[in-house]
């Protein structure tokens, strides 16, 4: 995904001068063409993301898009108060893009995880939090962030990700897109962890059991009326994120739920419990070992389904 979101970004700068791509010394083997096809627009301000943050937001001052751009939790915590009082509080038109949202970087431990990112960042005012499931989201997602006039979290996959969707999608802001319709239960995913819910359904869907299945790319402004037409119809609600249960998708779609006076809904989040993932190894193994993956989300669907 994130091979799609630089040769994306590289595109859409070609025509657009307002696009400028600061860094803090990290990225190497997929931002050189910006780099070279754009030099005046591309700054390296090193090791110092506080930095980065705030060369952004003067660039973004002054009529530009900028694009912060680094791994996990960079650019987001090491730098969240510039985040809050230079971008968000002032609505500037800064792009924050973390490569490798959730455990991608799982042999690097919890330093390089990103797990706490969008309960933190949906929490500010003024910015839209964007997670891609797979490489046509992912696309979508730049012009979409793009063509936004104010601050934009965009939480990209690492890579080797699959199609999640089988064809063409209508990618916009705010509205969630179906995977496949079903009756007897609502599953709602972001990000990449996608392709496992996928897996999970199709394999309940040969053995009788039918599932909404429904890609909840943008967790601020979330899809309510998605979400709560859905449920409606179904009365069993599962999501799935690969982050905390605490404060992210899961918590997101409980508030909507809340907010309509939705009652008597069977629901289960899945996501990483309130620890820190300590145990040190890949993406796939970690998901495994927290039930993340399409075994573990088959078998709480069916568990749900037959309570």
């Amino acid at each position: 995904m994130r091979k799609i979101f630089n040769k994306r970004l590289v595109e859409l700068a070609e025509h657009d001068e307002r696009i400028h791509m600061v860094l803090a010394d990290i990225g190497y083997g997929e931002i050189e063409s910006f780099a070279e096809k754009f030099p005046n627009r591309y700054y390296n301000v090193g090791v110092a993301e506080q930095n980065m943050t705030g060369v952004a937001c003067g660039l973004a001052m002054e009529g530009n898009i900028a694009v912060t751009y680094s791994i996990a939790n960079f650019p987001t915590l090491r730098c969240l108060e510039q985040v809050r009082n230079d971008v968000c509080y002032h609505n500037a038109n800064v792009k924050i893009v973390i490569i490798g949202g959730g455990v991608s970087y799982g042999a690097l431990g919890v330093s390089h995880h990103s797990t706490e990112d969008i309960a933190i960042m949906r929490a500010l005012p003024n910015i839209v939090v964007v997670v891609p499931c797979d490489p046509k989201e992912a696309k979508y997602a730049v012009d979409a962030m793009i063509a936004h006039d104010g601050p934009v979290y965009y939480r990209c996959g690492y890579k080797n990700e699959s199609d999640v969707h089988d064809g063409e999608i209508d990618f916009s802001f705010g509205k969630a897109l179906t995977v496949r319709e079903g009756s007897d239960c609502t599953v709602i995913f972001c990000g990449p962890i996608g392709s496992e819910a996928k897996k999970a359904v199709e394999k309940l869907a040969n053995e009788g059991l039918s599932c909404d299945l429904i890609s909840m790319h943008t967790i601020k402004p979330i899809d309510k009326d998605a979400i709560l037409g859905s449920v409606r119809k179904t009365g069993r609600l599962v999501t799935i994120e690969e982050h905390n249960l605490s404060g992210g998708l899961g918590s997101a779609v409980a508030e909507v739920l809340a907010d309509g006076q939705l009652t008597g809904v069977k629901f289960k989040r899945m996501g990483f419990p309130d620890v820190y993932v300590h145990e040190v190894g890949s993406q796939a193994w970690l998901r495994t070992l927290y039930g993340l993956d399409s075994k573990g989300i088959e078998d709480t669907i069916k568990t749900l389904c037959s309570e």
